[in-house]
C-alpha cells in the first residue's frame, strides 16, 4: 500500500482514544469479529488451544474493558459520550479465559482528560492539565484497576516469577501499566509511589507533548529526551520498571537507548518500509537498536495496511525477520485499537494455530506469546 499522508493517517489510523476506535468497543453490543483471512481446521485450532494451555500468553499492551474512561474529568463532549457508555471489563476478562490468555497489561491513560479528536489532525492535546489534575487522574485510574482485582475479576501480576501461581487461580493475571508519564509532572519523585501502587511499566509519551518528549505523531517535532526524562529513565531502571517507548519519536528514543542499563520495549508498533509507512511505526534501524539492548518490539494488530488476522500473522513474521525471535512479543492494544484485526481474545487459539500451521515451532511460539516479555521483565528487575 502507498505511503500515508500525516493528515490521512491521523484523521483515521491514530484515533486510539476517541472516535472510531472507542466508538466500536464502547458499545454494549459486541462488535462483529474481524475476518480471519485464512482457513484453519478444527484440529489446527485445537492445537493452538493446547499450545496456550501449555505455555503462558501475555499481552504487553492493552486496555481491557477500557477501565481508563471511568471517572475522567474535564472531558470534551465526544469523550464524555464514550465515558458515559461505561466500561466492560467483565466481558473482556471472560474472553481472556475462553481464549487461554494467561495475563495482560491493564493500561491507564495518563493524558486521557486533556485529549480531543480533530478531523484534521487526529488526537490532539485540547488543553493543559489543571494544577494537580494529572496526578489525581492517575490515582483514580489506578484505584479503578485495583478494584478489578478486589472484585475477583483478575489476579495482580507484579513480578514475572508469579505467572504460574497466577495461572493456578483460574483468573487472568493483570499487570498495571500507564500509557503516558504525564502524571509524573516531569519529576522522578513519584515513581516510587507508582511502583508501590503496582505499576510495572510506563509508556513515556502518549498523544500529549509532556515534560519528557513529544509524541511521534507530532509532525516535524522530533525533540530529544529532556533532562527530566533522563532522570525518569534512570529511576525506572533503578526500580526495575519496564520502559515503554511506544509513541516516542526516534531522536528521544535513541537517547533513552543510550542511557538505559536495562532492556526497553516498543509495546505496540511496526516497522516502516518502502511499501508501508506510518507515523506510529518505527525505522528498522531503531527496531534493531532496541533489540540490541535485549529489548522487545510488540507486534501491533492495528488495521493499518492489513485487514484480517492473517495480515497480523504476516506482521509478526516480518518483525521476527527484522529483529529475531528473541525480540518480538504480542502487544494488541486490545479495546483501544484502530480497526483491530485481532479484536477478541477468544481468537487467540486461531492466531496460535495459524502461526504453528505456517511453520513457527512451538519453542519460538512460546517466546512470542509470553516468554520474551517475561524474560525481559525479569532482566529489568535485576539490580
Amino acid at each position: 500500500m502507498g505511503k500515508f499522508t500525516r493528515r490521512a493517517v491521523l484523521g483515521a489510523g491514530a484515533a486510539l482514544v476517541a472516535g472510531a476506535a472507542y466508538g466500536v468497543h464502547s458499545l454494549r453490543k459486541r462488535p462483529s469479529a474481524a475476518p480471519l483471512g485464512f482457513e484453519l481446521s478444527a484440529e489446527e485450532r485445537d492445537r493452538g488451544a493446547a499450545f496456550l494451555k501449555a505455555h503462558p500468553a501475555v499481552d504487553a499492551h492493552a486496555h481491557p474493558g477500557q477501565t481508563f474512561v471511568r471517572g475522567g474529568s474535564g472531558l470534551p463532549p465526544l469523550l464524555q459520550v464514550y465515558s458515559a457508555k461505561g466500561t466492560f471489563e467483565a466481558r473482556t476478562v471472560r474472553d481472556m479465559v475462553e481464549g487461554g490468555l494467561a495475563a495482560s497489561s491493564f493500561a491507564a491513560v495518563a493524558d486521557f482528560n486533556v485529549l480531543d479528536l480533530s478531523k484534521e489532525e487526529g488526537l490532539i492535546e485540547r488543553r493543559d492539565f489543571n494544577e494537580g489534575e494529572a496526578w489525581a487522574s492517575y490515582k483514580i485510574q489506578i484505584a479503578n484497576l485495583k478494584k478489578l482485582a478486589s472484585d475477583g475479576l483478575v489476579t495482580p501480576l507484579s513480578a514475572p516469577g508469579e505467572i504460574d501461581a497466577v495461572r493456578a487461580t483460574g483468573r487472568p493475571g493483570a499487570i498495571w501499566t500507564v500509557e503516558g508519564a504525564d502524571f509524573l509532572g516531569g519529576s522522578s519523585d513519584r515513581l516510587q509511589e507508582a511502583h508501590a501502587d503496582g505499576v510495572r511499566s510506563i509508556t513515556l509519551v502518549h498523544y500529549r507533548a509532556n515534560e519528557i518528549s513529544t509524541p511521534m505523531t507530532d509532525a516535524g517535532d522530533d525533540r530529544t529526551l529532556s533532562p527530566a526524562g533522563e532522570s525518569i529513565v534512570r529511576e525506572m531502571n533503578r526500580l526495575g520498571m519496564l520502559i515503554d517507548l511506544a509513541h516516542m519519536p526516534e531522536t528521544a528514543a535513541r537517547r533513552v537507548l543510550a542511557l538505559t542499563d536495562k532492556p526497553v520495549m516498543f509495546s505496540h508498533t511496526h516497522i516502516n518500509s518502502a511499501d508501508m509507512s506510518h507515523p506510529r511505526f518505527i525505522s528498522a534501524g531503531l527496531a534493531r537498536d532496541v533489540a540490541a539492548t535485549g529489548g522487545l518490539i510488540g507486534a501491533w494488530p492495528s488495521g493499518i495496511g492489513i485487514s484480517d488476522l492473517s495480515g497480523y500473522a504476516d506482521r509478526i513474521f516480518q518483525l521476527i525477520e527484522a529483529v529475531g525471535i528473541d525480540h518480538v512479543c504480542m502487544g494488541t492494544d486490545m479495546d483501544a485499537n484502530y480497526k483491530p484485526v485481532f479484536d477478541d481474545y477468544r481468537r487467540l487459539p486461531d492466531l496460535a494455530g495459524l502461526l504453528l500451521k505456517r511453520g513457527m515451532g512451538e519453542p519460538e511460539a512460546a517466546q512470542f506469546f509470553g516468554g520474551n516479555l517475561l524474560r525481559v521483565w525479569q532482566q529489568g528487575m535485576v539490580a
